[in-house]
């Protein structure tokens, strides 16, 4: 037992079973363990806000900054692609420094380049620091998944990773209505402030509570190879889908490029890293098919419940009429009926097989797709909200048994490594159908509106507005205000087919997964 854990009074710790790894949940009370899942939990949900939460406020930033608003995406895109490069470090960083230490380094680093983000008063600070907040925060999402494995013990981890789960998806969703709330009633500023004393209080309570459980280190030499192939592909790949729509994708001999690096980067990383006796990046874990299947299906199944989570707030302060807020509450429903459900497919996890659990979660999610591809301009409120929540209903049982299981199917010394690999997977999944989504419903409204031109009478109708006292040129405007309206409606429906068609192929492709016995996702009742 570590000096950490001979420190806590051995009348108020479990007596650890022999099969126990040192610096395990063992060297923590109840207590103890309740307050590490919150720490971790609140943690996670701040980080992952942060990917959404600065969205809804690039304008106000951009005009108080005196610069344009494709200018001020750079903000967003800064942060998604250095979290996104540091993401997939976890598994090295936690072997070379130790999982809490990492943890600590980096709630304390994400509240430092925070707090220099609201300070900043140009762009090219605020990018600055919302790089150094990105490298910072990556860690954080791992690390916090890693941590709950060790901080419970295995009776309890399907409830703690539900939680987890949970906050990975509230986030998002709460991002653009908080971002709004502050933007419009406070300042931008504030955006990043509010993370300043969360990021101090997990980092002080951190400390206490999550020593016990640190891991071990081993002085791994760095694999600076790896490393540059790392950034290179992954920033060349984040670049190309930020700016691929403004221009034309690949009629662009610039998007041509970066495809190009991207590729090839990648399969030169991919080659360095299994042959390197220390990679940077333990891509051997994918030898592991319950773990390569169920990250599978979780970039399928992720990235197609987010492309609704990027289109819906922006169809409805278009199209709708509803502002950022309001907005952002109905793209929250799901989130909010998730944490609901969360209890429910937690306790199921141990007695039910997972794949069964994924299947149908990602199929009802599936057919509340389907139920927003039938959407129209004229809908209510009503109309709009119960796809949008009952799709909540399938959402905690699609992520937690896919996080669950993934971590199952690996060793113990290799979950830091699988943790950082299915975060960045899902990362990657989420930046993929950002610009997937909006792409596909471009292009679907500019093909929806040429086929509802061709159908029209223009000249009947005209006839008619003008029969109302509307002039020539009031008439075409409102014919065309109608149309554009109209297809980016059928454009949005257009996307939503594909989202469930994605869905659906993720809920039979999770049944390629082997069978996980029940015990290894729950674990024997230590104790009793």
């Amino acid at each position: 037992m570590t000096a950490n854990a001979r420190a806590i009074t051995p009348a108020r710790v479990a007596i650890p079973p022999v099969d126990e790894p040192i610096g395990s949940w063992s060297a923590l009370t109840p207590a103890m363990r309740i307050a590490a899942g919150v720490i971790l939990a609140l943690s996670n949900f701040m980080v992952v806000l942060d990917l959404t939460i600065a969205n809804v406020s690039v304008p106000h930033i951009a005009g108080n900054l005196g610069i344009s608003f494709d200018e001020g995406t750079w903000i967003i895109t800064s942060y998604a692609v250095s979290e996104a490069i540091c993401v997939p470090l976890t598994g090295w960083l936690a072997e070379r420094f130790g999982a809490v230490r990492i943890f600590l380094l980096a709630m304390l680093g994400f509240g430092v380049f925070s707090l220099l983000c609201g300070l900043s008063m140009s762009l090219g600070m605020i990018v600055v620091c919302r790089i150094g907040q990105g490298l910072c925060g990556g860690p954080i999402m791992p690390m916090s998944q890693t941590l709950l494995v060790r901080v419970f013990p295995p009776r309890n981890r399907p409830m703690a990773m539900a939680i987890w789960a949970m906050t990975t998806t509230l986030g998002p969703a709460a991002g653009p209505i908080i971002g709004g709330l502050i933007s419009d009633d406070l300042s931008w500023h504030w955006i990043f402030f509010i993370n300043v004393p969360i990021a101090v209080v997990c980092t002080m309570l951190g400390w206490r509570y999550l020593r016990a459980v640190e891991t071990e280190r081993r002085r791994v030499p760095i694999d600076r190879v790896g490393l540059g192939l790392l950034i290179l592909w992954i920033g060349a790949l984040q670049i190309m889908l930020d700016t691929g729509r403004d221009r034309d994708w690949f009629g662009d001999w610039r998007i041509v490029a970066l495809a190009l690096v991207a590729v090839v980067g990648f399969a030169v990383f991919v080659i360095w890293e299994l042959t390197e006796e220390h990679p940077i990046v333990d891509l051997r874990v994918f030898r592991y098919r319950a773990f390569s299947t169920t990250v599978v299906v979780m970039a399928f199944a992720f990235g197609a419940f987010f492309a609704g989570v990027v289109a819906v707030p922006q169809w409805l302060q278009m199209q709708m009429g509803y502002t950022a807020t309001q907005a952002g509450f109905i793209t929250a429903l799901n989130a909010f009926v998730a944490v609901i459900f969360a209890q429910t497919a937690a306790r199921l996890l141990p007695r039910v097989d997972p794949r069964l659990l994924i299947s149908g979660g990602t199929a009802w999610m599936g057919l509340m797709a389907l139920a927003r591809a039938g959407w129209t301009s004229g809908a209510d409120w009503f109309s709009l909200a119960w796809p949008m929540g009952l799709m909540g209903v399938g959402i905690p049982f699609m992520m937690i048994p896919l996080t669950t299981t993934a971590l199952s199917a690996v060793a113990p010394e290799e979950t830091a490594s699988a943790a950082g690999l299915q975060n960045f997977v899902r990362s990657m999944a989420v930046a993929v159908s950002t610009s997937a989504v909006l792409t596909i419903w471009d292009n679907s409204q500019t093909t929806a509106r040429s086929e509802l031109v061709g159908r029209l009478h223009p000249a009947a109708l005209q006839s008619g507005l003008s029969a109302m006292g509307m002039s020539s040129d009031q008439t075409l405007r409102m014919l065309s205000s109608m149309v554009d309206g109209e297809a980016t409606t059928l454009g949005l429906n257009h996307a939503f087919q594909i989202a469930a068609g994605l869905l659906f192929f993720a809920s039979a492709l999770v049944w390629l997964t082997p069978r996980i016995p029940l015990t290894r996702l729950s674990g024997p009742a230590v104790g009793h």
